[in-house]
């Protein structure tokens, strides 16, 4: 199993074709969307061609392929606008070997045991450590990046975890 894992897109037109561009590059069988798809929220600048309708309008495309949780710029109404389920404040994937738990992170997270992998966006900076045995992840953000990080994404493949600069392809570790 392959996952592409992104986060925090903020109704960017310009950064979610690049992510979908490198999502078709990578190969992956499912993209992975952590939340705050279409709108910026209050505490956010307009991200770079803020284009909601465009933003859901190229997601649907990719529909059958995306498993998403909310975030907390998510409204009900996005659920009419999207044509993949985004009204979850959690989900879990099984890779046969440990559970992937995803959310985006503004909510109580879940109780998570040795081995378990905690996906979360929500900071808009990427992260990796360990907790108890847990593994917890972050993508960083697509469009809107914090404390100097790049527009980023992450890709899961034979247990491994690697970042990727969305503006360059280029993969990294942290």
């Amino acid at each position: 199993m392959k996952l592409f894992i992104a986060s925090d897109l903020h109704g960017s037109a310009y950064y979610t074709r690049i992510m979908l561009e490198r999502y078709a590059e990578s190969g992956a069988d499912k993209l992975v969307l952590l939340g705050d798809i279409l709108y910026h929220g209050p505490r956010n600048d307009l991200p770079r061609d803020y284009a909601p309708k465009e933003v859901a309008k190229m997601l649907n495309e990719y529909a059958a392929d995306i498993i998403a949780v909310r975030g907390n710029c998510e409204a009900e109404v996005d659920s009419l606008m999207l044509e993949f389920n985004v009204t979850s404040d959690y989900g879990a994937i099984f890779d046969g070997k440990r559970t992937i738990y995803l959310s985006h992170g503004h909510r109580v997270e879940p109780k998570l045991h040795e081995n378990d992998v905690y996906l979360t966006g929500h900071t808009h900076i990427p992260h990796d450590f360990m907790n108890n045995g847990a593994r917890y992840l972050n993508p960083g953000s697509v469009s809107i990046p914090k404390n100097f990080t790049k527009h980023s994404a992450m890709l899961y493949s034979d247990s491994n975890f690697e970042w990727m600069d969305i503006e360059n392809g280029e993969m990294y570790t942290l």
